[in-house]
């Protein structure tokens, strides 16, 4: 659930699977999973914006290995060297098939690292867009996902075209960093450490906001969420 606060081995139980790199492209056959982290550490330069409502996902490098000592200075590739398609190629191709009105976008889990050991679950995302840019040294992928409210399946790998996805919000880094400093990292209401969710006071639909700290909390699994 979009908000809860989650475990590295809880991300692999929910998915069923070993979450060893950012960019999993239709993990067994289903939707997509990424990890994220917009953290002053993080290897790769994520950014939300549009209040929450937008993720640019930078795309991943190249691993390292015999004769590449420094990734960072090497375009991100698209192909492996036997020409299959990349993480990067993969989520490129998708996101230009939509575009051209040839699939309806694929659905992709976010999970955001917000401190060591700390987890979010950002919910659901429609990947619509994806180009590369350089920044200054190479070329690196990027990719636009647009936070949906819910989506037709769970399980499955891409959107229906026709179906109208009710846009999302996310609550930004900043935000879940101060709030969860500001409640110790535990429940305001019954003092629990975990099962935890980022929960608003107010609501999306009476008009509540992820942007400002005073209208969210940490709460248990007991408490009821927005």
């Amino acid at each position: 659930m979009r908000g809860n606060v989650i475990s590295y081995l809880e991300m692999c139980q929910k998915e069923g699977a070993s979450l060893q790199r950012g960019m999993n492209f239709r993990l067994k056959g289903h939707h997509s999973v990424i990890l994220m982290s917009v953290r002053p550490n993080s290897p790769y330069r994520d950014e939300v914006q549009d209040d929450g409502a937008v993720l640019i996902y930078e795309g991943h490098d190249e691993p390292k290995r015999k004769g590449i000592s420094d990734p960072k200075v090497l375009d991100q590739p698209e192909r492996l060297a036997s020409g299959t398609l990349t993480e990067n190629g993969k989520f490129y191709q998708a996101a230009q098939g939509f575009k051209a009105g040839k699939k309806g976008p694929d659905i992709v889990q976010v999970y955001e690292k917000i401190k060591a050991g700390i987890w979010t679950d950002n919910g659901f995302f429609h990947l619509v867009d994806s180009w590369t840019e350089n920044d200054g040294i190479r070329n690196v992928f990027k990719f636009k996902l647009v936070a949906v409210e819910n989506v037709s399946a769970e399980s499955a790998a891409e959107e229906v075209s026709s179906r109208f996805a009710e846009r999302s919000l996310i609550i930004p880094t900043s935000v879940k960093l101060e709030i969860w400093a500001r409640d110790g990292g535990k429940c305001v209401t019954c003092g629990a450490t975990d099962e935890l969710h980022f929960d608003h006071i107010l609501p999306y639909s009476k008009g509540g906001t992820s942007l400002k700290t005073e209208n969210i909390r940490l709460c248990g699994a007991l408490e009821g969420s927005t």
